[in-house]
């Protein structure tokens, strides 16, 4: 997984662009988040708890849009055989640019799917072909790893 410092470097930079993207998706979601979706349960929670059932639905609405974004991740490692990495890669990047385009031509709903899309998807990115992996898009995971 880790073999090599080009890997480490990639996972850490990697990991960076998650936490940048996902502040965006914050600021822009107003308080919800595209690639932490432990948040997105705990507000979901609270959501649920208060009865405000519209921020519910749209914290499920990204959960499972990260969830399908996982799942189309793996599908890429699991068909992409040793150049899988790359695919991925390639697949998360052109997913970043669609949401910079929609959100430059004023579809910001559009955008905050690509990435989502995007960040589920990157944890595939270390992923090996049975399943298990590095997951980029969560530090509390990768610390408690470390540990």
């Amino acid at each position: 997984m880790l073999d090599s410092h080009r890997n480490t470097a990639l996972a850490c930079t990697l990991s960076a662009l998650a936490g940048y993207v996902d502040s965006i998706g914050f600021i822009h979601l107003g308080g919800l988040f595209v690639s932490f979706m432990s948040g997105n349960s705990t507000r979901l929670g609270v959501s649920l708890a208060q009865g405000h059932w519209s921020n519910a639905a749209e914290a499920i609405g990204l959960i499972l849009l990260f969830v399908m974004g996982a799942a189309c991740g793996s599908l890429i490692v699991l068909g992409g055989g040793a150049r899988r990495q790359p695919w991925v890669l390639l697949a998360e990047a052109s997913l970043l640019a669609l949401a910079a385009l929609c959100h430059e031509l004023g579809l910001s709903s559009v955008a905050v799917v690509a990435m989502v899309l995007a960040m589920g998807l990157e944890n595939a990115v270390f992923q090996t072909g049975g399943g298990g992996g590095l997951g980029l898009t969560y530090i509390t995971g990768a610390l408690v790893k470390a540990g």
